[in-house]
């Protein structure tokens, strides 16, 4: 089964990927932006401007992450777009939360001001939608179009929301199983 899992940044998809691919014993697949900085030596915000205006980075990374998914029957993929690209999934998961939420974790995890992370994650929020609509005429901020289910991410820990994907895939294979049987 190939899980696929997508959100904006600080909503947990990182966490939730990894937590959810050790529960289920499948894979995990998260190759990001950070990453291919790192590839090319570069550091994270320059590599973000430099997609904003070079829309091979980003047919790059998603090219990269769907292979990475087709290569493995059981896998859980994480990215801001997994759940759009990764059209032979099984199943489609949305994270979101409160832009201030986000903020909070990003400062939590990356430090600086608080004001700074809210400002950099609104920022990153309209460049990221932009360029999807550009490249491949998505909008991330209708994810009920393809998500099979949408979690609200501000109120719950990431083994809760595990819990909840966990559920969620339970009720679908009982849906696939009784309609098999019809």
């Amino acid at each position: 089964m190939r899980i696929a899992i997508s959100s904006k940044s600080g909503c947990g998809n990182t966490t939730v990927t990894r937590l959810l691919s050790q529960r289920l014993g499948y894979k995990m697949i998260n190759f990001t932006f950070r990453q291919m900085a790192e590839e090319r030596g570069m550091e994270f915000w320059d590599f973000c401007r430099l997609a904003e205006s070079d829309d091979e980075i980003d047919k790059e990374l998603d090219r990269r992450q769907v292979e990475m998914a087709m290569g493995e029957k059981d896998c859980v993929l994480g990215s801001r777009l997994a759940i759009w690209m990764l059209g032979k999934a099984d199943y489609k998961v949305y994270l979101r939360a409160k832009g201030e939420t986000r903020a909070a974790r990003i400062f939590k995890r990356e430090g600086g001001s608080l004001e700074e992370r809210f400002k950099e994650t609104e920022r990153r929020d309209r460049n990221d939608s932009t360029r999807y609509k550009r490249i491949y005429g998505i909008d991330n901020d209708k994810p009920e179009l393809v998500a099979d289910l949408i979690i609200d991410t501000d109120e719950l820990t990431p083994e809760n929301i595990v819990d909840k994907i966990i559920e969620g895939l339970e009720v679908k294979k009982g849906s696939q199983a009784t309609t098999r049987q019809d």
